[in-house]
């Protein structure tokens, strides 16, 4: 089985496109990332998120049970090795993970395929970011404002996928994953 990694700035579509694939591919299992901040309208503990707290996540920081960890945005966000671990016993697993994370990832796993995910514009981004009503104007040009850094990771990446039209961007997305399962 192998990991792929699906990564791109906040409001780019990854948690959409992941789900998604985990929804059409009983194939492939989506990781759920630990994370401190507070869920979101809709959100469930286990499903979309493990919520824990600031204590709980640095505790498990400090024991090392994160394949990559990051703070962003006041909130600390991680992937647990041993729910991917076990998950990879049987399916390809798709980790949906900020940059600095999927870099981190891919030297942990050199076997990992690393997915960046990008909109066609930054005037599409912000307005994805604005429409999906989840943050406060200063949380969103936060967000805007580390796209260049972001974008310039985009070269480290096997893949770049322009997320312009939902549909064309899975079907890209899920051909990158068949291909590259079929290398084993």
């Amino acid at each position: 089985m192998k990991l792929f990694v699906l990564s791109g700035p906040s409001g780019v579509g990854k948690g959409t496109l992941a789900n998604m694939l985990k929804e059409r591919n009983p194939e492939i299992a989506l990781s759920v990332s630990c994370t401190t901040r507070a869920p979101r309208k809709g959100e469930t503990d286990g499903v979309d998120y493990f919520f824990l707290t600031r204590e709980e996540f640095l505790e498990r920081a400090n024991k090392g049970l994160f394949y990559e960890y990051s703070e962003h945005f006041d909130n600390f966000y991680g992937t647990p090795k041993d729910y991917v671990e076990k998950m990879l016993e049987t399916k390809n697993v798709l980790l949906e993970i900020d940059v600095n994370g999927g870099e981190l990832i891919k030297k942990q796993c050199p076997d990992a395929v690393l997915i960046f995910l990008k909109a066609p514009s930054i005037e599409a981004l912000r307005d994805r970011l604005v429409h999906r009503n989840t943050e406060t104007y200063e949380k969103i040009e936060k967000r805007l404002a580390r796209l260049d850094y972001e974008y310039s990771l985009e070269k480290d990446y096997d893949y770049v996928v322009v997320n312009d039209k939902l549909e064309t961007a899975y079907n890209e997305i899920l051909e990158i994953i068949k291909k590259e399962s079929n290398k084993e």
